[in-house]
């Protein structure tokens, strides 16, 4: 199939930015939680979860049904629950501490053991969630179809643990995979299951990330040189949020609000 049209939100301001991704993440929810039941989201990125505040705050959390939330992870490092480049620490005192969902609908990868052993758990952990039907599976292959997968982009174009040229970025039939990156492992679903959620999501911010968000956004590059640009959910939708700063390079930017590409 062709690549997934990307609609493209620019943002003068993050407050704008967070606010609109707080709308998004309702209507995403609203509509989950209205035809299965269920909202099954996934996070991913450290400036990330801070946006995600937002939800925390009036009016946006009375308008969320929290108990009907599934949350999952896109990717974790191999560390102790309390070491300081843990995303498990940084998500729970930025977001999860505060939001009121159910303690037995979150599932992270689990820290102590090795990245095999945590792959393997974490894999095993997603396919009980789809086989009780907390998590949809898509209508062309068994993989998981999670209503809405949240990435950020990194400087070099990465999403989630999909580093550029990285052999994972070729795997096709594990959901979960394991990364050594400058010998520091993680845990990271793969473009399969990604690119069968019905909703991805990708932010954008600062002007570090201008250059990796025109590329994405460009014209088509060599396989893997991009991890940003191979994420194209195959029956979903797929939206960019992107800040002024970040989307500096990017043609006919005014800093204001722009459609598809």
């Amino acid at each position: 199939m062709g690549k997934t049209e990307a609609e493209v939100r620019v943002f003068h301001e993050t407050e704008q930015l967070s606010m609109a991704l707080a709308e998004y993440v309702i209507e995403n929810s609203d509509a989950a939680v209205k035809e299965r039941g269920a909202f099954s989201i996934v996070l991913s990125g450290e400036n990330l979860i801070h946006l995600m505040g937002t939800l925390l705050k009036p009016p946006y959390e009375r308008m969320v049904d929290w108990s009907k939330w599934h949350l999952f992870w896109a990717d974790e490092n191999i560390l102790p629950k309390k070491h300081l480049d843990s995303f498990h620490r940084e998500d729970r005192e930025a977001f999860i501490s505060m939001a009121p969902i159910k303690s037995e609908n979150i599932f992270e990868v689990r820290l102590g053991v090795s990245a095999e052993k945590a792959m393997e758990e974490y894999e095993f952990t997603i396919r009980q969630e789809v086989k009780s039907r907390t998590v949809d599976v898509s209508p062309s292959s068994d993989n998981p179809r999670f209503d809405l997968i949240l990435l950020e982009l990194g400087e070099d174009g990465h999403v989630a643990s999909l580093f550029p040229n990285d052999p994972v970025l070729s795997e096709e039939s594990q959901w979960v995979a394991c990364v050594d990156r400058e010998g520091k492992e993680s845990v990271t679903l793969t473009l399969p299951v990604i690119n069968s959620a019905a909703n991805v999501a990708i932010v954008a911010t600062g002007s570090d990330v201008a250059e990796s968000l025109s590329l994405a956004l460009g014209d088509p590059l060599s396989s893997g040189s991009n991890p940003a640009q191979m994420v194209s959910p195959r029956e979903g939708n797929l939206v960019w949020f992107v800040d002024g700063s970040a989307a500096a390079l990017l043609p006919g930017n005014n800093g204001g609000e722009s459609s598809s590409t």
